[in-house]
């Protein structure tokens, strides 16, 4: 199975809790005004990689940085390419790295997605946690954590399917990710 990158960053503290890697994906319907990552826009662009091989990589990123707390999946939409990112972040959740996986689309709008295909509801399955909605640059916001702008969420994904309604990820979540 192949998977459509951009790029990828081997440490980030910027794009999730802990020192993460982060996977571009490539492709995006949002194509949002002042996004960060316009070279990710064009399905077309960047280069394909079999999720196999790109796993044993990030495997041995991984054991020669002990300190890499987990994988960020962003993009482009990374739910443009669900199925493979899903089987992607399965296989890194077995090696005990947490899976943060932003999108243009809102929670909602993946949930509904999931219903008609099983590899959207796959790759939420697989995250801890959701940055959702679509970049505003009117409400750009230097000062938040983890996204650029104040209509992005950070969903507890774990917390939210177990308790079956919207769960945002707080600080005590952060403190559990820290240990």
């Amino acid at each position: 199975m192949e998977i459509r990158l951009a790029g990828v960053k081997e440490e980030s503290i910027v794009d999730g809790p802990g020192l993460r890697l982060v996977v571009f994906s490539q492709g995006c319907p949002h194509q949002c005004p002042g996004c960060h990552n316009p070279d990710t826009h064009n399905i077309k662009g960047g280069y394909a990689a079999d999720v196999q091989g790109f796993f044993q990589y990030i495997e041995r990123v991984a054991a020669r940085n002990k300190l890499l707390k987990g994988v960020t999946l962003s993009g482009g939409e990374p739910f443009l390419q669900s199925g493979p990112l899903a089987d992607l972040a399965r296989q890194l959740r077995a090696l005990r790295l947490n899976i943060v996986t932003y999108s243009g689309f809102t929670f909602e709008q993946l949930a509904a997605m999931a219903v008609k295909r099983d590899d959207i509801g796959r790759l939420l399955r697989e995250t801890d946690i959701l940055i959702d909605g679509l970049y505003n640059e009117a409400e750009r916001d230097l000062g938040l954590a983890f996204r650029g702008s104040r209509n992005q969420r950070l969903i507890d994904i774990p917390a939210t399917l177990a308790a079956g309604q919207l769960t945002l990820w707080q600080d005590a979540a952060q403190k559990r990710w820290a240990q």
